[in-house]
């Protein structure tokens, strides 16, 4: 019987070798590369651009552009019915669809093969390799993972369509299966508020937590919140071995058979701790608590400030760039976004930033990227993605081998530009992070967006309690950093043809409820990626139209009515 010492072992060989190969990256990339076109080439898609004749990156090139979803979309479509040998050879086996969202619009659907799933698990277990290797104690201790259905519904041949992370969830390894809580049935759930109160009631019945694993930071803040909010009911479940909330019958019979005996010593513990400290606290329920797994790059590292207060010193490990569409970079290290690219699985191409609008880009391999320059991601998969624009704006960081480290910046459609001023989502969480820090204010969710007035102008959208009263000194504060940052914006602010940056009140729980209703037919809540930036003029006037009538209960349980058409909504980070 393999142990999970034993397996912890191989997996740790399986990153060497990963590591080692990087001095080979570009051999092992082309190779990817040729396999999929050799594999798919009986296909249509595979007819329609002569994979037959492909022969070298060079030959791939010239028979496939640069190719969007809505280019893949005539293909997906036929899939979806059934017919797999539009994007695949004959007798392929699609698990699953990926549902993910657009930046507007319905959801994508991305066909999971038994390959690229095959790739993904491997991705994360080399991902694993390094957390747990790193942090070895983990082995004894339970992981928290929040993970959504990937059964949310069917496409119209009958295949199960959702999260492809409910998959994953469901096929972990034997080894490691009592690791992990609350148990993979519990991403059934797919009410958010439920699923979540369920994996509290099972997590804090442990003291013995010591990694925490979900897609966005986010996600850990509002459980934190939850967790208060809900403490008299937890506790009360943990003393008398029950689940007080409302759950489908099918889940909850499987639940009911894991949830185990009563547990009065527990929940007295808990109570101590409340009674301690005056609320029910993350870092005071987990102790041993000492990895949070989330994305860190893009616009969800503005909440991460608040991860320390409520979870304590707790190492950050990013996941890397990841999306439905595959994943791209896999971090080695704590407290950096910034991850080796996943040379093993995807073929990857890179357009330099400044050259994306050109009719003929220079299109670049992972070895022949530039330190700090900034490059749109190109794709290729198993999942019948082919040069795919995933739209994500990535900075190289340096190398491993000839392995690029890459680090997200923002979605490429994540910039507003009215006059000239070309601000990206990068460069307006920078601005807002130093502001709030320089006011010594915590940070919490916010979106900057133009509006026009005499001339335009940027607003910044926070809750009521955000500012703590000083929504002028915040707004002069940001507006000063934008410009610093962004030196076409403080020379059309100073020409008079951009006002000055302001602040406005957005109705407490007007972000959970954003949250909730972008990701209600979804199923991807912990997933969802806040839009820091809006550059659509007219967002911030039916935004606040809307919002004026919304009635959350509590900032973390909202049940407003808000309708937010218009969101740009990032896919990534998928």
């Amino acid at each position: 019987m393999i142990t999970q010492q034993l397996y912890l072992t191989w997996l740790r060989h399986r990153l060497r070798q990963f590591v080692s190969n990087t001095r080979r990256a570009r051999m092992f990339q082309h190779d990817a590369l040729m396999r999929k076109v050799a594999r798919n080439a009986a296909s249509d898609f595979g007819r329609d651009h002569h994979f037959a004749s492909i022969r070298s990156v060079a030959d791939f090139r010239r028979r496939v552009p640069i190719l969007t979803y809505e280019d893949h979309h005539p293909y997906v479509s036929r899939v979806l019915r059934g017919d797999v040998t539009a994007l695949f050879a004959p007798r392929t086996r699609v698990l699953m669809f990926a549902m993910t969202s657009g930046t507007t619009g319905d959801p994508k659907r991305l066909p999971i093969t038994k390959e690229l799933f095959r790739e993904y698990r491997r991705g994360w277990l080399i991902w694993a390799a390094g957390v747990y290797g790193d942090h070895r104690h983990l082995m004894q201790m339970k992981t928290l993972q929040l993970t959504s259905d990937w059964q949310l519904s069917q496409t119209p041949c009958g295949a199960p369509c959702g999260q492809i992370s409910g998959l994953a969830a469901m096929t972990r390894p034997q080894v490691t299966q009592r690791m992990f809580l609350p148990p993979p049935v519990a991403a059934r759930i797919h009410d958010t508020a439920a699923k979540h109160y369920t994996s509290l009631r099972f997590a804090l019945a442990s003291r013995k937590i010591g990694i925490i694993i979900t897609a966005n930071p986010s996600t850990l803040v509002e459980i934190a919140r939850r967790a208060d909010h809900e403490r008299e009911s937890l506790v009360r479940d943990i003393h008398d071995g029950t689940l007080s909330c409302n759950i489908p019958s099918h889940v909850r019979d499987v639940l009911s058979r894991r949830i185990g005996r009563r547990d009065p010593k527990r929940a007295r513990e808990l109570d101590q701790l409340i009674e301690s400290h005056g609320a029910l606290v993350p870092k005071h329920a987990w102790p041993d608590l000492s990895v949070l797994a989330v994305w860190t790059g893009g616009s969800v590292g503005v909440f991460l400030p608040q991860l320390a207060e409520l979870y304590g010193d707790a190492a950050v490990r990013d996941h890397g760039l990841s999306a439905s569409e595959g994943r791209m970079s896999i971090p080695l290290a704590d407290g950096t976004s910034a991850g080796v690219l996943d040379y093993y699985h995807h073929f990857f191409e890179f357009i330099p930033v400044e050259g994306y609008e050109s009719t003929t880009p220079t299109v670049l391999e992972g070895h022949e990227l530039e330190i700090g320059r900034d490059y749109y991601i190109v794709l290729t998969t198993s999942g019948g993605l082919y040069r795919y624009d995933i739209h994500d704006v990535v900075r190289c960081v340096g190398f491993e081998g000839q392995a690029p480290l890459v680090e997200f910046l923002n979605k490429g459609k994540s910039f507003s530009n009215l006059t000239g001023e070309k601000i990206s989502e990068y460069q307006v969480i920078r601005a807002v992070e130093k502001g709030f820090r320089e006011l010594r204010l915590s940070i919490d969710t916010f979106t900057l967006a133009p509006v026009m007035e005499q001339q335009p102008r940027y607003v910044l959208l926070v809750e009521r309690q955000t500012h703590r009263g000083r929504a002028d000194e915040l707004g002069a504060q940001v507006h000063a950093n934008l410009a610093q940052i962004n030196e076409e914006y403080a020379s059309k602010c100073a020409s008079g043809r951009l006002l000055p940056l302001q602040v406005r009140e957005v109705p407490v729980g007007t972000w959970i409820e954003l949250r909730r209703q972008r990701t209600s037919r979804r199923g991807n809540f912990e997933e969802y990626k806040h839009p820091c930036l809006v550059g659509e003029l007219g967002f911030v006037e039916r935004f606040v139209a809307r919002s004026a009538d919304a009635a959350p209960r509590v900032p973390n349980v909202s049940q407003s009515q808000l309708s937010l058409d218009g969101v740009t909504q990032p896919s990534h980070h998928s």
